[in-house]
C-alpha cells in the first residue's frame, strides 16, 4: 500500500474543511445590531401608512450632505414601490440653517425643489455663495428663474413654517445629533464607516430587518 505524504493529507482536510465552512455560511450576510445598525431609544411612528419610510435627515448648510446628496438620490431612485423617501431639513437652532430649511419648503412650494436642489448645495459649497438669509435666498433663487415675490410669499407663508417647525421638532424627537442621518421604519438607523457602506447597510436593513419583522407582524 502507498503511504499518503503529509503535505496531501492536510490539503484535503482543508479543503473538506472549506467546503464544509461553505455549506454553513449564510447565502448572505445578516446585517449586525450595533455594527451595521442602531436602533432609536425611543422609536418614533411613521407618518407614512402603508409604505416603508426611509428619512433623510440633512442641511444644504452641512458639507457633509453635500458630499452624500448625490449617493442617497440615486439610492433612493431605485428603491422599491413599497418604501418611501422623505427628506427633513434640520435646524439644530441655527437661524442660518433655519433659513435653509425654509428655501427647502419654499422651493417645494414653487414647484422649484427637482430643479434647484443640487444647485443651491452647489452655490453654499462650490460657489461659496452666502445663502443663509432671506435676502440673499431670495435673489439666488431670482437669479435662477423663480419669481422673487412667489418666492417671498411662499418663504413667509403659514405652510412653509409649519413645515419648517414640524421638522424641527421631527429632528429632536428623532434624537437627531449630526447629519447625513438616515432613519428606517421610525426606529433603525444604519452605520457605515463611509457614505457608500452606509447606504448598503440601509438597504440590508430593508431587506433582511425591516421586511421579515412587517412579514411577521402580517401574519399574525
Amino acid at each position: 500500500m502507498k503511504s499518503v505524504s503529509r503535505s496531501k493529507t492536510f490539503g484535503w482536510l482543508a479543503a473538506a474543511a472549506l467546503s464544509a465552512l461553505a455549506f454553513s455560511l449564510p447565502a448572505s450576510a445578516q446585517p449586525v445590531e450595533g455594527r451595521d445598525y442602531t436602533r432609536l431609544e425611543t422609536p418614533q411612528t411613521p407618518e407614512t401608512t402603508g409604505k416603508i419610510e426611509v428619512i433623510e435627515f440633512f442641511s444644504y448648510g452641512c458639507p457633509h450632505c453635500f458630499d452624500f446628496n448625490p449617493l442617497v438620490s440615486n439610492w433612493a431612485a431605485k428603491l422599491p414601490k413599497n418604501v418611501v423617501f422623505i427628506r427633513v431639513p434640520v435646524a439644530f437652532g441655527r437661524a442660518e440653517w433655519g433659513a435653509l430649511a425654509r428655501t427647502y419648503y419654499t422651493l417645494q412650494a414653487t414647484g422649484d425643489l427637482e430643479r434647484l436642489d443640487n444647485a443651491l448645495f452647489d452655490a453654499i459649497h462650490k460657489e461659496r455663495k452666502p445663502l443663509f438669509n432671506e435676502e440673499n435666498l431670495a435673489q439666488w433663487a431670482a437669479d435662477n428663474g423663480v419669481d422673487r415675490a412667489k418666492f417671498t410669499a411662499a418663504y413667509n407663508s403659514f405652510s412653509v413654517t409649519t413645515k419648517a417647525k414640524h421638522a424641527e421638532q421631527m429632528s429632536r424627537s428623532y434624537k437627531v445629533d449630526g447629519v447625513p442621518k438616515l432613519v428606517i421604519d421610525g426606529k433603525y438607523v444604519p452605520l457605515g464607516n463611509t457614505f457608500q457602506a452606509m447606504l448598503a447597510n440601509a438597504e440590508q436593513v430593508l431587506d433582511d430587518v425591516v421586511e421579515p419583522a412587517r412579514s411577521a407582524k402580517a401574519s399574525k
